[in-house]
């Protein structure tokens, strides 16, 4: 056993699998692809000179051997990145901030703050990552995020229970909406009712935890027709589409939509809402995380503000 060549590289794809319980997981939250995730675990395995995930159907699961492993990879990874985050903090120096969030924020939200802060503060560097709302709380307990936008639904709760209790903000508070092809029958209005939604074929998400069903409309009284399931958010809307089906999404996501795609709201049934939630550590943030975190809220504010989000029907998007 001979960890001396380990790269820092490995150390973070480990510790990415082992946060995100999948290969697949890792590799889009990296931007690697999955064959080079498998690569760096197998490399890391052979140096440890033991099997360090068990490879089950539903994902990955550290061994003794990798618990060992993924709390030293934990120490040495924070020490490189708690070094670098001082170097950014001398003078002269720009600010690093690392800014985590869930899938749907990801496609407009974020974009359009980054956009802003490259603007009015070019010399402030944001290090991205995505994952799901569990995921980015562990790295942010653990000092590797400082910031994470975070999604919430009913019912309403703390992201974690652990103490002190994480500093979170809201940043909208909007009722989940529906993405009907422009083709489809319920496309000619300007709402669907819910009445409506009973016979309804759906692109849904993975299977995964609460959100087993994420895509159909909640409460529905009948077992779903499940026509697809993508994990991908753009995958799910390009199916809606191509007439396959009608999903649910956020509505800060709705500007993301494709054309032919309409995307609107639900009438009848009680109000599905869903949270934005910018979430730190319950500590003083730094000047460049005050920075970043008002770029978030400006961002969400923006996408809050009332606007023609989906296209009438057999009409190209307004862009």
């Amino acid at each position: 056993m001979d960890f001396t060549d380990v790269s820092l590289t490995a150390l973070r794809v480990f510790r990415a699998v082992a946060e995100q319980g999948t290969f697949t997981a890792a590799a889009a939250s990296l931007g690697y692809t999955q064959s080079a995730v498998s690569r760096q675990i197998a490399a890391i395995e052979r140096a440890a000179g033991a099997e360090l995930l068990e490879r089950r159907r539903e994902g990955v699961r550290l061994t003794a051997a990798g618990r060992v492993v993924m709390n030293r990879a934990t120490i040495v990874l924070d020490q490189i990145e708690a070094t670098a985050r001082e170097l950014a903090g001398l003078p002269g120096q720009t600010g690093t901030v690392r800014l985590g969030w869930f899938p749907s924020a990801g496609a407009v939200l974020v974009p359009r703050a980054l956009a802003a802060l490259r603007r009015t503060d070019p010399d402030l560097h944001v290090v991205g990552r995505e994952g799901s709302t569990p995921a980015l709380v562990r790295a942010l307990r653990a000092d590797r995020l400082d910031l994470a936008l975070l999604g919430s639904a009913p019912p309403f709760r703390p992201p974690d229970t652990e103490t002190p209790p994480l500093a979170v903000q809201t940043l909208t508070e909007r009722a989940l909406r529906l993405a009907v092809p422009a083709t489809h029958p319920l496309a000619r209005g300007d709402f669907v009712d819910v009445a409506d939604l009973r016979g309804q074929r759906w692109i849904a998400g993975s299977s995964s935890g609460e959100d087993r069903l994420m895509g159909v409309w909640p409460g529905l009284d009948e077992r779903p027709d499940i026509a697809h399931t993508a994990r991908d958010w753009l995958a799910k809307l390009h199916l809606v589409a191509a007439g396959f089906g009608l999903t649910t999404v956020p509505a800060t996501l709705a500007p993301a939509a494709p054309p032919g795609v309409r995307v609107l709201p639900v009438r009848g049934g009680p109000r599905e809402q869903r949270r934005l939630l910018l979430a730190r550590l319950p500590q003083p943030p730094s000047e460049p995380v005050t920075r970043v975190a008002a770029a978030l809220r400006a961002a969400a504010l923006d996408a809050d503000t009332p606007t023609p989000l989906s296209s009438p029907p057999n009409a190209p998007m307004q862009r």
